[in-house]
Protein backbone atom coordinates (compact mmCIF):
# COMPACT_ATOMS: atom_id res chain seq x y z
CA UNK A 1 0.00 0.00 0.00
CA UNK A 2 1.39 3.37 -0.96
CA UNK A 3 1.84 5.80 1.90
CA UNK A 4 1.26 9.52 1.52
CA UNK A 5 4.29 11.82 1.93
CA UNK A 6 2.72 13.35 5.05
CA UNK A 7 2.29 9.91 6.63
CA UNK A 8 5.92 9.01 5.93
CA UNK A 9 7.11 12.35 7.33
CA UNK A 10 5.03 11.84 10.47
CA UNK A 11 6.73 8.48 11.07
CA UNK A 12 10.19 9.84 10.34
CA UNK A 13 9.99 12.86 12.67
CA UNK A 14 9.89 11.01 16.02
CA UNK A 15 12.51 8.58 14.69
CA UNK A 16 14.79 11.50 13.91
CA UNK A 17 14.38 12.80 17.44
CA UNK A 18 15.32 9.40 18.78
CA UNK A 19 18.50 8.89 16.79
CA UNK A 20 19.81 12.48 16.68
CA UNK A 21 23.08 12.69 18.63
CA UNK A 22 23.12 14.76 21.84
CA UNK A 23 25.19 17.91 21.82
CA UNK A 24 28.68 17.29 23.23
CA UNK A 25 29.98 19.15 26.26
CA UNK A 26 32.24 22.14 25.62
CA UNK A 27 35.81 21.57 26.76
CA UNK A 28 37.86 24.51 28.02
CA UNK A 29 41.57 24.37 28.82
CA UNK A 30 42.36 26.33 31.98
CA UNK A 31 45.84 27.50 33.04
CA UNK A 32 45.95 28.10 36.80
CA UNK A 33 48.77 29.94 38.53
CA UNK A 34 49.46 28.42 41.96
CA UNK A 35 46.74 25.78 41.53
CA UNK A 36 47.05 24.59 45.13
CA UNK A 37 45.61 27.83 46.54
CA UNK A 38 42.02 27.95 47.79
CA UNK A 39 41.41 31.15 45.80
CA UNK A 40 42.33 29.34 42.57
CA UNK A 41 40.32 26.20 43.29
CA UNK A 42 37.05 27.17 41.58
CA UNK A 43 37.80 25.18 38.38
CA UNK A 44 39.13 22.09 40.15
CA UNK A 45 36.61 21.88 42.98
CA UNK A 46 33.67 22.91 40.79
CA UNK A 47 34.51 20.20 38.28
CA UNK A 48 34.95 17.62 41.03
CA UNK A 49 31.53 18.52 42.43
CA UNK A 50 29.89 18.19 39.00
CA UNK A 51 28.84 21.84 38.85
CA UNK A 52 30.54 22.65 35.54
CA UNK A 53 29.24 19.42 34.03
CA UNK A 54 25.72 20.55 34.89
CA UNK A 55 26.24 23.51 32.56
CA UNK A 56 27.75 21.40 29.79
CA UNK A 57 31.34 22.40 30.52
CA UNK A 58 34.32 20.07 30.87
CA UNK A 59 37.57 21.60 32.13
CA UNK A 60 41.12 20.54 31.37
CA UNK A 61 42.96 22.22 34.25
CA UNK A 62 46.74 22.52 34.39
CA UNK A 63 49.10 24.35 36.72
CA UNK A 64 51.57 27.14 35.94
CA UNK A 65 54.25 28.81 38.03
CA UNK A 66 52.47 32.15 38.11
CA UNK A 67 51.08 35.13 36.24
CA UNK A 68 53.65 35.38 33.47
CA UNK A 69 53.36 31.73 32.48
CA UNK A 70 49.57 31.84 32.67
CA UNK A 71 49.43 34.92 30.45
CA UNK A 72 51.65 33.27 27.86
CA UNK A 73 49.49 30.15 27.83
CA UNK A 74 46.41 32.23 26.98
CA UNK A 75 48.20 34.45 24.46
CA UNK A 76 49.67 31.43 22.65
CA UNK A 77 46.36 29.60 22.59
CA UNK A 78 47.53 26.63 24.66
CA UNK A 79 44.92 27.65 27.24
CA UNK A 80 41.42 29.03 26.70
CA UNK A 81 41.29 30.62 30.14
CA UNK A 82 43.89 31.83 32.64
CA UNK A 83 43.29 31.99 36.39
CA UNK A 84 44.76 34.10 39.17
CA UNK A 85 46.73 36.57 37.04
CA UNK A 86 47.92 39.83 38.62
CA UNK A 87 45.77 42.71 37.39
CA UNK A 88 48.80 44.91 36.67
CA UNK A 89 50.35 42.22 34.49
CA UNK A 90 47.18 41.84 32.44
CA UNK A 91 46.99 45.60 31.92
CA UNK A 92 50.57 45.69 30.71
CA UNK A 93 50.00 42.84 28.27
CA UNK A 94 46.79 44.44 26.99
CA UNK A 95 48.46 47.84 26.55
CA UNK A 96 51.20 46.18 24.50
CA UNK A 97 48.64 44.71 22.14
CA UNK A 98 48.25 41.20 23.54
CA UNK A 99 44.80 39.75 22.65
CA UNK A 100 43.78 39.19 26.28
CA UNK A 101 40.56 40.18 28.02
CA UNK A 102 39.50 40.13 31.66
CA UNK A 103 36.47 37.83 32.00
CA UNK A 104 36.16 37.84 35.82
CA UNK A 105 37.65 39.11 39.03
CA UNK A 106 39.62 36.36 40.77
CA UNK A 107 40.50 37.88 44.15
CA UNK A 108 40.00 41.29 45.71
CA UNK A 109 42.38 42.38 48.44
CA UNK A 110 45.79 41.02 49.41
CA UNK A 111 45.12 39.44 52.79
CA UNK A 112 45.58 35.89 51.54
CA UNK A 113 49.31 36.29 50.87
CA UNK A 114 52.11 36.64 53.39
CA UNK A 115 55.89 36.76 53.72
CA UNK A 116 57.93 34.53 55.99
CA UNK A 117 61.43 33.61 57.12
CA UNK A 118 63.09 30.53 58.54
CA UNK A 119 62.43 30.12 62.23
CA UNK A 120 66.11 30.80 63.00
CA UNK A 121 66.29 33.97 60.89
CA UNK A 122 67.35 37.19 62.65
CA UNK A 123 64.66 39.03 60.67
CA UNK A 124 61.69 39.56 63.00
CA UNK A 125 59.85 42.10 60.82
CA UNK A 126 60.29 43.53 57.35
CA UNK A 127 61.92 46.66 58.73
CA UNK A 128 64.84 44.49 59.87
CA UNK A 129 65.70 43.60 56.26
CA UNK A 130 68.53 45.48 54.54
CA UNK A 131 69.76 45.84 50.96
CA UNK A 132 71.75 42.63 51.52
CA UNK A 133 68.56 40.60 51.98
CA UNK A 134 66.31 39.24 49.22
CA UNK A 135 62.51 39.25 49.39
CA UNK A 136 60.56 36.88 47.15
CA UNK A 137 57.72 37.29 44.71
CA UNK A 138 56.47 34.81 42.11
CA UNK A 139 56.71 36.43 38.66
CA UNK A 140 56.65 39.95 37.23
CA UNK A 141 53.17 41.46 37.33
CA UNK A 142 51.85 38.95 39.87
CA UNK A 143 50.05 40.02 43.03
CA UNK A 144 53.07 39.10 45.12
CA UNK A 145 55.22 41.36 42.94
CA UNK A 146 52.85 44.30 43.39
CA UNK A 147 52.81 43.84 47.16
CA UNK A 148 56.62 43.70 47.34
CA UNK A 149 56.80 46.94 45.34
CA UNK A 150 54.25 48.47 47.72
CA UNK A 151 56.31 47.35 50.72
CA UNK A 152 59.23 49.32 49.30
CA UNK A 153 57.21 52.39 48.30
CA UNK A 154 54.86 52.64 51.27
CA UNK A 155 56.79 51.00 54.13
CA UNK A 156 60.36 51.68 53.09
CA UNK A 157 61.38 48.02 52.95
CA UNK A 158 64.94 47.79 51.61
CA UNK A 159 65.23 44.10 50.72
CA UNK A 160 65.91 43.26 47.07
CA UNK A 161 62.80 41.97 45.19
CA UNK A 162 63.60 38.57 43.69
CA UNK A 163 61.44 36.32 41.50
CA UNK A 164 61.31 32.79 42.94
CA UNK A 165 58.40 31.15 41.10
CA UNK A 166 55.75 29.04 42.78
CA UNK A 167 55.06 28.28 46.41
CA UNK A 168 56.93 24.98 46.83
CA UNK A 169 59.96 26.30 44.94
CA UNK A 170 60.01 29.42 47.13
CA UNK A 171 59.79 27.36 50.32
CA UNK A 172 62.75 25.26 49.18
CA UNK A 173 64.80 28.39 48.51
CA UNK A 174 64.00 29.83 51.94
CA UNK A 175 64.74 26.63 53.84
CA UNK A 176 68.03 26.19 51.94
CA UNK A 177 68.94 29.84 52.66
CA UNK A 178 69.03 30.86 49.01
CA UNK A 179 66.43 33.56 49.75
CA UNK A 180 65.89 35.45 53.01
CA UNK A 181 62.17 36.26 52.90
CA UNK A 182 59.78 33.97 51.06
CA UNK A 183 56.27 34.58 49.88
CA UNK A 184 53.30 32.34 50.63
CA UNK A 185 49.54 32.24 50.26
CA UNK A 186 46.98 30.67 52.54
CA UNK A 187 46.63 27.87 53.27
CA UNK A 188 50.01 26.84 51.83
CA UNK A 189 52.70 26.96 54.52
CA UNK A 190 50.36 27.48 57.48
CA UNK A 191 51.22 23.97 58.68
CA UNK A 192 54.93 24.83 58.59
CA UNK A 193 54.21 28.00 60.59
CA UNK A 194 52.18 26.02 63.16
CA UNK A 195 55.06 23.54 63.49
CA UNK A 196 57.56 26.35 64.09
CA UNK A 197 59.57 25.76 60.90
CA UNK A 198 58.89 29.24 59.51
CA UNK A 199 57.80 32.56 60.97
CA UNK A 200 55.38 34.90 59.21
CA UNK A 201 56.70 38.47 59.26
CA UNK A 202 54.20 40.32 57.04
CA UNK A 203 50.92 40.01 55.16
CA UNK A 204 49.64 41.65 52.02
CA UNK A 205 47.05 43.45 54.12
CA UNK A 206 49.86 45.37 55.86
CA UNK A 207 49.67 47.77 52.91
CA UNK A 208 46.20 49.18 53.54
CA UNK A 209 45.73 50.66 50.07
CA UNK A 210 45.74 47.17 48.55
CA UNK A 211 42.79 46.00 50.62
CA UNK A 212 40.11 47.44 48.34
CA UNK A 213 41.57 46.54 44.95
CA UNK A 214 41.07 43.51 42.76
CA UNK A 215 44.55 42.04 42.89
CA UNK A 216 44.02 39.08 40.56
CA UNK A 217 41.77 38.44 37.59
CA UNK A 218 40.78 35.59 35.27
CA UNK A 219 41.45 36.07 31.58
CA UNK A 220 40.67 34.72 28.15
CA UNK A 221 41.68 35.59 24.61
CA UNK A 222 39.80 37.67 22.07
CA UNK A 223 39.43 34.59 19.86
CA UNK A 224 37.86 32.46 22.59
CA UNK A 225 35.58 35.29 23.71
CA UNK A 226 34.31 35.83 20.16
CA UNK A 227 34.03 32.24 18.97
CA UNK A 228 32.92 30.52 22.17
CA UNK A 229 30.72 33.13 23.85
CA UNK A 230 28.00 30.66 24.82
CA UNK A 231 30.52 28.35 26.49
CA UNK A 232 32.06 31.30 28.39
CA UNK A 233 28.61 32.42 29.57
CA UNK A 234 27.82 28.93 30.86
CA UNK A 235 31.27 28.69 32.43
CA UNK A 236 30.59 31.88 34.39
CA UNK A 237 27.24 30.56 35.64
CA UNK A 238 29.03 27.49 36.94
CA UNK A 239 31.81 29.65 38.38
CA UNK A 240 29.41 31.75 40.43
CA UNK A 241 27.59 28.66 41.69
CA UNK A 242 30.89 27.02 42.64
CA UNK A 243 32.04 29.97 44.76
CA UNK A 244 28.79 29.78 46.74
CA UNK A 245 29.16 26.02 47.16
CA UNK A 246 32.77 26.35 48.36
CA UNK A 247 31.62 28.50 51.29
CA UNK A 248 28.30 26.81 52.06
CA UNK A 249 28.93 23.08 51.78
CA UNK A 250 31.28 21.15 54.14
CA UNK A 251 32.00 18.77 51.24
CA UNK A 252 34.03 21.52 49.56
CA UNK A 253 36.60 21.49 52.37
CA UNK A 254 36.75 17.70 52.21
CA UNK A 255 37.44 17.78 48.48
CA UNK A 256 40.04 20.51 48.98
CA UNK A 257 41.83 18.53 51.70
CA UNK A 258 42.04 15.53 49.39
CA UNK A 259 43.37 17.67 46.53
CA UNK A 260 45.86 19.76 48.52
CA UNK A 261 47.07 17.00 50.89
CA UNK A 262 47.05 19.60 53.66
CA UNK A 263 46.17 18.72 57.26
CA UNK A 264 42.54 19.16 58.22
CA UNK A 265 43.56 21.71 60.87
CA UNK A 266 44.97 23.92 58.11
CA UNK A 267 42.16 23.39 55.61
CA UNK A 268 39.58 24.39 58.19
CA UNK A 269 41.17 27.87 58.38
CA UNK A 270 40.71 28.88 54.76
CA UNK A 271 37.18 30.25 54.96
CA UNK A 272 38.10 32.49 57.89
CA UNK A 273 41.37 33.56 56.29
CA UNK A 274 39.78 34.28 52.90
CA UNK A 275 36.28 35.89 52.98
CA UNK A 276 33.73 34.79 50.40
CA UNK A 277 33.21 38.37 49.21
CA UNK A 278 36.87 38.58 48.17
CA UNK A 279 36.23 35.86 45.56
CA UNK A 280 33.26 37.54 43.87
CA UNK A 281 33.90 37.42 40.09
CA UNK A 282 31.51 40.14 38.98
CA UNK A 283 33.32 43.43 39.56
CA UNK A 284 36.86 44.75 39.25
CA UNK A 285 37.27 46.91 42.35
CA UNK A 286 39.48 50.02 42.44
CA UNK A 287 40.28 50.23 38.73
CA UNK A 288 41.31 53.88 38.82
CA UNK A 289 43.84 53.32 41.59
CA UNK A 290 45.08 50.10 39.96
CA UNK A 291 45.77 51.98 36.71
CA UNK A 292 47.51 54.82 38.58
CA UNK A 293 49.72 52.36 40.46
CA UNK A 294 50.51 50.47 37.25
CA UNK A 295 51.76 53.72 35.71
CA UNK A 296 53.75 54.54 38.85
CA UNK A 297 55.43 51.13 38.85
CA UNK A 298 56.08 51.36 35.08
CA UNK A 299 53.77 48.52 34.12
CA UNK A 300 51.98 51.08 31.94
CA UNK A 301 53.55 53.94 29.98
CA UNK A 302 50.31 55.93 30.26
CA UNK A 303 46.90 55.49 31.90
CA UNK A 304 44.36 53.38 30.04
CA UNK A 305 41.48 55.37 28.59
CA UNK A 306 37.85 54.58 29.50
CA UNK A 307 37.46 53.07 26.03
CA UNK A 308 40.46 50.80 26.55
CA UNK A 309 39.18 49.67 29.94
CA UNK A 310 35.78 48.87 28.44
CA UNK A 311 37.51 46.81 25.77
CA UNK A 312 39.78 45.05 28.25
CA UNK A 313 37.17 44.17 30.91
CA UNK A 314 34.43 41.96 29.47
CA UNK A 315 32.74 40.13 32.35
CA UNK A 316 29.67 38.19 31.20
CA UNK A 317 26.55 39.55 32.96
CA UNK A 318 24.77 37.47 35.55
Amino acid sequence: MRRSPLFVAALAFPLALTVSPAFADDTLKVAIGQMELWTNQVPTLGQRAGIFKKYGIVLENFATQGAGETLQAVISGSADLGFGVGTHGVMRAFARGAPVRIMAASFTGAGDIYWYVRADSPIRKLADATEKHAIAYSTNGATSHNVVLAYAAELGVKAKPTATGGLPATMTQVMSEQIDIGWGAAPFGLDAAAEGKIRIVARGSDVAVLGDRTARVNITSVTVLERRKDAIDRFMKAYRETVGWMYDDPAALKHYAEFSKLPDSVVQQVRGFIPKASMSPDRIVGLDSIVAEAVKNKFLAAPLTPEQIKEMVQIPPR
